[in-house]
C-alpha cells in the first residue's frame, strides 16, 4: 500500500508552507526523512527526529534520525522503524523536527492510503505548495495560563515567626 502524506511547516505566517508525497508502507522513517529533506531543499546533512503525535499535536515518542542517547535509554530509530509500525488509520499525525539549532518544525498527517499504481516510481512528490523561508521560523514558547495565578510571596507563612516552622537542625 500507498501512504499519502500532507507536511506542513509549522510558522505563523498566512503563507501555506506544505508538500504532499507518497510513499510505500513499507518504507522506513528514514526513507521519509529524506524524502521531506529533499522535498523542501535541505541538503539533509542535520539532525532530525519525528515524534508520535495525537488528534492536538502533542509531542510524543521521539524517533531519532542517529542514537544520541547515553546507553540507558534506548531511543527508536528511524532507519530500523517501518512507516507502517508508526503510522495507520487510527495514528495519523508525525511532529518532524529538522536541524535542531534551527528547529524545523513540520507537521506530517496521513491523509489516504491507496493501492499501489503501476510503473510509478515511489517516494513520488506529488504536490508544493508555497515556499520555505530563508531560516526557520521563530518559535514563540508560552506557558500555561495558571502562572498568571502564582505569586511567590504568598504562601501563608510569617517570616518574624521562625519557631512555627519546626526546624530540627541548627541554623548559624
Amino acid at each position: 500500500m500507498i501512504y499519502r502524506f500532507r507536511i506542513i511547516l509549522d510558522n505563523d505566517t498566512e503563507d501555506d508552507v506544505f508538500r504532499d508525497l507518497e510513499i510505500r508502507e513499507t518504507d522506513t522513517l528514514e526513507d521519509l526523512h529524506n524524502t521531506i529533506t529533499q522535498s523542501f531543499g535541505f541538503d539533509g546533512n542535520e539532525m532530525a527526529s519525528f515524534y508520535l503525535s495525537n488528534d492536538t499535536w502533542e509531542q510524543g515518542e521521539e524517533i531519532s534520525l542517529f542514537d544520541m542517547g547515553d546507553g540507558m535509554n534506548s531511543v527508536r530509530l528511524m532507519n530500523e522503524t517501518t512507516l507502517n509500525d508508526v503510522v495507520h488509520e487510527s495514528q495519523t499525525k508525525l511532529i518532524y523536527v529538522y536541524d535542531f539549532l534551527s528547529m524545523w518544525t513540520f507537521f506530517v498527517e496521513l491523509a489516504e492510503i491507496v493501492e499501489e499504481a503501476d510503473g510509478m516510481d515511489y517516494p513520488n512528490l506529488m504536490y508544493v505548495h508555497g515556499q520555505i523561508p530563508d531560516e526557520a521560523p521563530e518559535k514563540a514558547f508560552e506557558a500555561d495560563d495558571m502562572m498568571d495565578d502564582f505569586n511567590e510571596f504568598d504562601d501563608d507563612l510569617d517570616l518574624d515567626d521562625y519557631e512555627s516552622l519546626d526546624f530540627d537542625e541548627n541554623w548559624n
